[in-house]
Parts: C-alpha cells; sequence; structure tokens
C-alpha cells in the first residue's frame, strides 16, 4: 500500500504586527516619534490623543522597546559600510538612578558604528565594545582615535594591530559633537529604568541618526526631511 505524502503549502512569516490592538502605521508613528524628536512618552501620548489615538505612555515605552530592535535589524542590509577613520569615547547616562558607561564610535563621515551600554569602564567592557564593532560593518578601520584610558592601547593592539592609534587633545572633537546629539534626546525621558531599556534606546537614536545622514540605501529618492519617515514605512513591511 503506496503511503501517501502531505506537502505543506508555503505561506509567508507573521508580521510582527499580529495580535497588537493597534494597526503598524500608529505604532511605527509612535517609535519613530521617540527617536527622532525631544520627546518624553507622556508627550507622543499626547500628541497620538491628538490625532484620535488613545494610548497610554506605558504601551509606547514598551512599543519602544519592542520594535526598535526589529526595525534595526531589517534595515541592516541596506546599510552602508563605515569609514576607515573611527572615533571612539564614553558618555555617563543614569539607568535606575545609577550612573553607566555609554561606549561608542563614529566614524569621520558621522556614521554611528555601534554603541554599547557598561556598568563598568574597563578593560573588559572596552572588549567586548570593540568586538561587537567590528563585528557589525566588517570593516576593519585604519585609524583609531581615542582618548587617554591607559586600555585602550592593549585592547587596540591587540584587537586591531594593523590600526593606528592616535591619542591627542581635541581629536576627538567628532564624536564629543555627536555626543551632544544624544544626550539632548535622553535629557527629556528623566532617566531610564534597566540597561536593556537604555541599549534599546540609545542604539535606536544611532540608527535613526545613521538615517538621518543618508548612511543607509533606503528612501534615497525622498527629500532629506522625509527620509526617516520613509524608511520607517519601508521597514515596517518588512517586518
Amino acid at each position: 500500500m503506496r503511503s501517501s505524502t502531505r506537502v505543506r503549502s508555503w505561506s509567508p512569516p507573521a508580521s510582527a504586527f499580529v495580535g497588537f490592538r493597534f494597526p503598524p502605521e500608529v505604532i511605527v508613528l509612535a517609535v519613530r516619534w521617540c527617536l527622532r524628536f525631544n520627546l518624553s512618552y507622556r508627550d507622543v501620548e499626547e500628541l497620538l490623543v491628538e490625532r484620535g489615538v488613545e494610548v497610554d505612555h506605558v504601551t509606547v515605552y514598551r512599543w519602544v522597546r519592542r520594535f526598535i530592535p526589529l526595525l534595526a535589524d531589517a534595515a541592516r542590509f541596506a546599510r552602508h559600510s563605515p569609514g576607515d577613520h573611527w572615533f571612539v569615547d564614553e558618555i555617563y547616562v543614569k539607568v535606575n538612578g545609577v550612573w553607566r558607561y555609554v561606549y561608542r564610535a563614529v566614524d569621520q563621515h558621522g556614521q554611528v558604528i555601534d554603541v554599547l551600554v557598561s556598568a563598568r569602564r574597563d578593560a573588559a567592557a572596552a572588549r567586548r565594545f570593540f568586538r561587537r564593532a567590528l563585528t557589525t560593518p566588517k570593516v576593519t578601520p585604519g585609524q583609531m582615535v581615542t582618548d587617554a584610558d591607559p586600555v585602550y592601547p592593549r585592547v587596540l593592539d591587540d584587537l586591531v594591530p594593523s590600526a593606528r592609534h592616535r591619542i591627542e587633545r581635541h581629536a576627538d572633537n567628532p564624536i564629543e559633537a555627536d555626543h551632544s546629539q544624544l544626550k539632548h534626546r535622553l535629557r527629556p525621558m528623566r532617566g531610564l529604568r534597566t540597561n536593556r531599556t537604555a541599549q534599546t534606546i540609545i542604539a535606536g537614536h544611532a540608527f535613526v541618526q545613521n538615517l538621518r545622514r543618508g548612511h543607509y540605501e533606503l528612501a534615497a529618492d525622498v527629500q532629506p526631511g522625509l527620509r526617516v519617515a520613509a524608511a520607517f514605512t519601508e521597514l515596517a513591511r518588512a517586518i
């Protein structure tokens, strides 16, 4: 007796928005506002109410945590390769009342390469950050500019021995200027609750900054002022 083989038909993966009460357009708009503008979650709640959408600010917070990583991941194949001249520095942010370190790197074109929130500022944290940063774009930098932290030479000699390492006064001005953009964005949020939330928000801010600066092949034919909105609409269809 011949056994029958059941052939399963292919179906596309379920959308990331399945199970949410609000349509993707509303969710993506709220997430984009949170990343692009200096707004608190309550500010976004109020703006949505003005448009006839009643959403609690806690729901907006949950949308941000859920969808920022998905949108950034969907865009990774469209990201431009960074330059070979990197500027690396750390800033402090408060997470649940405790100061945390944020390692950041930008290239000579203003692309934010990577960010990492860390409880410590030591060789292990620096090594973890550089491993992440070197893996993400798959580009080996030819020059690294850092501050005078003594852990950097040891870590860079180990991970990127071919790169020239510069420690000069005012040489890290490009990343210091970029730090101010992040600090300006975080100020209305009045602190971050968890390390995971801090990592998500800060990485999401870097993602939107890179979109604004044209470091993705997304919404390339759209005028700069509409680039982020168009890119988010395109990415929402992909997730």
